[in-house]
Formats: structure tokens, sequence, C-alpha cells
């Protein structure tokens, strides 16, 4: 096969992440990968429920996790219930900090026309590993300046007239 086909080695290897399935998470799949070059985890739903337009819920998986220390979890939208139905997440990515024990729930909104059903077993979301980088902030009197200055939201790519 072409070498652009080929998958790079992974930069380290798998973290392992613990998970504690709840009683009303009994027979539904674990968070995966559905294809070899996924970068996120497919996570379902462990209710069903009908999201109304505009409307949000925290929507149960069915289970807890342990992330060990340095990473957290980034919990992001399916591209397709996005692009199809307007199904999104009002905080991505979402945060699942390596401390937290509780179940973990997703928070949807429905940001298109019609109501949108979700039954259990749904895929609706899926979830990243990543490092987290600690930082502490250093108080100054000056900042360096830079080509960007202060200019905010729009202000890079724009060229005066």
């Amino acid at each position: 096969p072409p070498a652009s086909s080929k998958r790079s080695p992974m930069p380290s290897a798998p973290i392992e992440i613990r998970l504690k399935r709840l009683p009303h998470g009994t027979g539904l799949t674990v968070p995966a990968y559905a294809t070899a070059h996924a970068a996120g985890m497919d996570v379902v739903s462990a209710e069903d429920l009908t999201l109304p337009p505009g409307g949000r819920h925290a929507v149960a998986t069915g289970f807890a996790m342990a992330i060990p220390d340095g990473y957290e979890v980034q919990v992001r939208p399916r591209s397709g219930l996005a692009l199809k139905h307007g199904i999104s997440l009002p905080n991505t990515p979402g945060t699942i900090d390596a401390d937290y024990r509780g179940e973990l729930k997703i928070i949807l909104i429905n940001l298109g026309d019609q109501s949108f059903v979700i039954a259990r077993g749904d895929r609706i979301a899926q979830l990243v590993a990543a490092p987290v980088q600690i930082a502490a902030f250093t108080e100054v009197e000056e900042l360096d300046e830079t080509a960007r200055g202060s200019g905010g939201f729009g202000s890079t790519g724009v060229t005066s007239s």
C-alpha cells in the first residue's frame, strides 16, 4: 500500500481508564474506537428520551470511571448528529477530571427545529483521552509585544483598506 495509508506509530502506549458499570448500564457497550484511526471513543446513552428543540439534558451513560492522574477525558459532539439533527454539547469540549468518580453524563443540546429521539444504546458523543499540562500564572507589569497585540475576535487575517 502507499506510504500515506500506513498509520504512524502511536506516540505512547494506551493509558488504562478503569470503568465501573452501574446497574442501569447493564448490557451496554463500553466506550470504544469505531475504527483503527479514530481519535474518539463512541459513548452510548443508558436511557430513552426525547430532546425537544432548544432542550438540554444530562444523558446517563451507565458507568463511572477512574482516569489516571495527569490526564482528562474530553467529551465531544458526534459530527453526524450535529450536521443532520443539530445535536451538540453546550460546553464542548466537556472535561472529565481525573478525580471525578460519579456517573459520566453527557450534556446534550438540541439546536435543531425538531424533537430528537434518543434510544438506550444510541451513540451520543465521543470521548478523547488527553494529557493535562499544569500551568502557573506569574503576575507582571507589562507583556511582550506581538504582531497581533490586543486585537480580539476576528482581528487576524484582516487587511486594512
